[in-house]
Parts: structure tokens; C-alpha cells; sequence
């Protein structure tokens, strides 16, 4: 079972993975190929949480998609095929090793022509989206790169969504630490500070899930 939810009895995440999950035969590929071949196969998103997010792309009718923080390419995949063939994503990441498994799944799969890979800061890559009259042209985000970050990367994303579209972003919940005041260290200080700006603007409607290791959800209000 390839689950990914922290925040569920194991009897239950193996109930939710057995009777909603239809993970296809090439994303299984590529789950197996990373747990082969990437220590840090862990980063990877679970079955269940892709499922989720090719159901809310298709759900908003999305065409245009950005992705930040791409590792071995398992999120990108599922929102390519979930996309029509017109559908694109943009992908950002910085690791030319760790996208070249994601680009040989990518041609696997058939759908490379949905995605454009740029290696460079995301930061830059979405100022460069922006730059080049991004604004309001986009239909869904997924956020899952450096956590530090993640205030920078969501302003940005709000300003390149229309209204309407949705940034998803991923390990939220942190495996709990946001929840425990013993917890100090960088990352989950920032993460903390990341959900309460989410808590109170009032530009987006929202909800987090407590599905692998915490996903929320922001719509950009008109």
C-alpha cells in the first residue's frame, strides 16, 4: 500500500486506500523507481493525495497549472493526465538529477507535451510568469518545495490564479509539529506563521485536510 496518511489509524488508511484509490500502472512505476532509487523517497505525495488533486484540477475545469517543487515528477504527472490535451503545467525545481526520473515517467506517459520544466529558483520562475503578463492566467497551483518559502510562493501563485483557481499546498500540517508549542525549529515556525496568514485572508476560501502530512486547499475569491 503506498499511503502517505500520518494522521489516520493504519487499519483505516488502508480501508481509504482500498476503496478510493485507482492508482494507474505507470504512476505505481514511478513511485516504485523512486523508493528504488532516491533516498528521499519519503518527499514523494501519496497514492491518495494525488487522486485528490487530478479530481480537483478536473473539478475546476483547469488548463493552465503551475507546480512548485517537482522532485521526481509523481504530482506533475497526475495533474498532466488529468489535464485535457490542451493543458498545461509549468513545473519549477532546481535539481537536474531528481527531474530527469520525472522526465523519462513524463515521456512514459505521454504527456511531456503538457509540461514545461523550468530549472531555476521558483521565485524567479514565477516572477518571469509575471513578468511576462501571468497575471490572472493560471487555474491551479501546487505548492511542496522549500517550506521557508512558502509565503513568497503562495502571494505570488494568488497573483498568477484567476478567480476561482486553487493553490493546494502540501505538508501543512508537518507531522503534527505545527501543533506543538515544544516545537521551535525553523521550518515549523515558519509553517505555522504560513497557516495563520491563510487563517485570516480574506481573499481566498479555505480548508485544510489532515491528508498526508496535511494538504491545504485555498480558492481565490472573486
Amino acid at each position: 500500500m503506498s499511503s502517505r496518511q500520518f494522521f489516520y489509524p493504519e487499519k483505516i488508511a488502508r480501508y481509504i486506500h482500498e476503496h478510493s484509490v485507482r492508482e494507474s500502472a505507470i504512476l505505481a512505476e514511478l513511485r516504485e523507481a523512486t523508493a528504488a532509487s532516491v533516498p528521499q523517497a519519503s518527499m514523494q505525495i501519496g497514492s491518495e493525495q494525488g487522486q485528490l488533486m487530478a479530481l480537483l484540477v478536473q473539478a475546476i475545469g483547469a488548463k493552465r497549472c503551475i507546480e512548485i517543487g517537482t522532485f521526481t515528477g509523481y504530482s506533475a504527472l497526475v495533474v498532466a493526465l488529468a489535464l485535457p490535451e490542451d493543458g498545461r503545467i509549468v513545473c519549477c525545481d532546481v535539481s537536474e538529477k531528481w527531474t530527469a526520473i520525472a522526465r523519462r515517467f513524463w515521456h512514459k506517459a505521454g504527456v511531456a507535451h503538457k509540461i514545461e520544466l523550468r530549472l531555476a529558483p521558483a521565485l524567479e520562475t514565477l516572477d518571469a510568469l509575471l513578468a511576462q503578463g501571468g497575471t490572472a492566467r493560471y487555474d491551479f497551483a501546487f505548492v511542496d518545495a522549500d517550506k521557508e518559502n512558502y509565503a513568497n510562493y503562495y502571494e505570488r501563485c494568488l497573483r498568477l490564479l484567476r478567480a476561482g483557481g486553487m493553490i493546494a499546498v502540501d505538508n501543512t500540517l508537518w507531522s503534527g509539529a505545527v501543533a506543538d508549542g515544544r516545537s521551535r525549529d525553523a521550518t515549523t515556525v515558519a509553517l505555522r506563521a504560513f497557516n495563520d496568514k491563510l487563517h485570516r485572508d480574506e481573499r481566498v476560501s479555505l480548508s485544510q485536510l489532515p491528508i498526508g502530512d496535511g494538504l491545504t486547499l485555498a480558492l481565490k475569491r472573486a
